[in-house]
């Protein structure tokens, strides 16, 4: 059996099957020896039969890129109806109107991207508290979705205070509470181009993910276009005293030799990887010369394949005038090869896509963003292997 099959119910998955904090986990089960729990199968609502029909074919679903429970979407795609008032719409408004529709499209799991809802929707606006995780628990139990991970908290300051630990560790709570493997956030772990700051970058997120990874969760850092440019390591110094040039590394590349890869994970963002393929192609070697260097986001992933449990499934038309390469449509109508990258990075049962369009929200078509998620739903659900 390879660390990429279907999860076992390891004592973390039934913990977070049951919605507790590992130190009350632990402490419950000290007692409790040679007991045979199952865990309840995730998914078992409305999408269940919608999934189980799609797989009726001669395969049994076996073609299928992203299976059935693997289909996520981060609900920052459909922010607006999470934060729409349900006095004032007929429209699905708030978290547990969305999670009922989004079960509806087909999907099974969800990633967050915070904690806030309208005031009005039922349980208040606020639900980042151990009270709020269990009720968003229930409701992703009521319509069979699972929370697969969440843009949480990160400490800022470095070194950490105790009162940035105590936070971090108040957000792993919720974490587990919920019952999602991941916590993360949706920034890149530093924002300059020099290997000094991805040093402490990389002391930083390392200890997180020690304590995370002892709370049972895998921390992960989801990245933008700017983290797959080259790094500064060497080459004449500037009057800063700052390399100029690069050895050829990319600052994400450098980041995962530095951190521990049984504790800190990555999130590819696949349409800005694609931008970074796009933007940062060439860059000055340390003797002066200008090299080319073509970035291969799934060979990334392939090189690294454990490190990468989470993948937003983002898609873009190409347009070598917007300044990014691509723009942003919904996914599945765009020119990224999505059945070429997953077939590429493989261990479909160990990933986790989450489909996403930062600019699903409308202004003017207040349901476009739940039409989108629809959309993408049903054209990841048909990407095939060739045969």
């Amino acid at each position: 059996m390879t660390a990429f099959n279907d999860e076992a119910v390891t004592g973390d998955a039934l913990r977070r099957t049951l919605g507790v904090s590992r130190r009350r986990f632990l402490s419950t089960c000290t007692a409790v020896t040679g007991a045979a729990i199952a865990a309840p199968v995730f998914g078992a609502g409305p999408a269940l039969a919608q999934d189980r029909a799609q797989a009726g074919g001669h395969d049994h679903g076996r073609s299928a890129l992203v299976p059935p429970h693997k289909r996520g979407i981060i609900l920052y795609t459909v922010r607006d109806a999470i934060a729409r008032d349900p006095l004032a719409s007929d429209l699905p408004s708030g978290f547990r109107e969305v999670f009922k529709q989004l079960s509806r499209f087909g999907y099974h799991q969800v990633e967050f991207a915070g904690y806030g809802q309208h005031a009005n929707a039922a349980g208040g606006a606020d639900l980042g508290t151990v009270q709020g995780a269990k009720l968003l628990r229930s409701w992703l139990d009521e319509y069979g979705l699972r929370a697969q991970g969440s843009h949480g908290y990160i400490p800022p300051s470095w070194p950490l205070t105790t009162a940035d630990r105590d936070t971090f560790k108040r957000w792993l709570e919720i974490a587990n509470i919920i019952g999602m493997d991941h916590m993360g956030t949706g920034a890149d772990p530093t924002n300059t181009a020099y290997r000094a700051d991805w040093d402490v970058a990389a002391e930083k997120w390392n200890t997180l993910g020690a304590i995370a990874c002892r709370e049972g969760i895998k921390l992960y850092t989801h990245n933008h276009d700017a983290a797959y440019d080259f790094l500064l390591d060497g080459g004449p110094l500037d009057a800063q005293g700052r390399p100029t040039r690069s050895s050829g590394i990319r600052k994400l590349e450098y980041f995962l030799k530095v951190t521990d890869r049984k504790s800190v994970y990555l999130e590819l963002d696949v349409f800005w990887a694609h931008v970074a393929q796009y933007k940062f192609h060439t860059y000055t070697a340390h003797d002066g010369s200008q090299r080319e260097n073509v970035f291969d986001p799934a060979a990334l992933v392939q090189r690294n394949s454990a490190r990468f449990p989470l993948f937003h499934a983002k898609d873009g038309v190409v347009n070598p005038q917007s300044g990014l390469g691509y723009d942003m449509v919904p996914f599945g109508t765009g020119d990224i090869d999505y059945r070429r990258f997953f077939t590429r990075v493989g261990a479909k049962n160990y990933r986790n896509p989450m489909v996403e369009q930062d600019n699903a929200p409308s202004t003017t078509v207040p349901g476009q963003s739940l039409d989108f998620a629809r959309i993408g739903y049903q054209n990841l659900a048909a990407l095939r292997a060739r045969h």
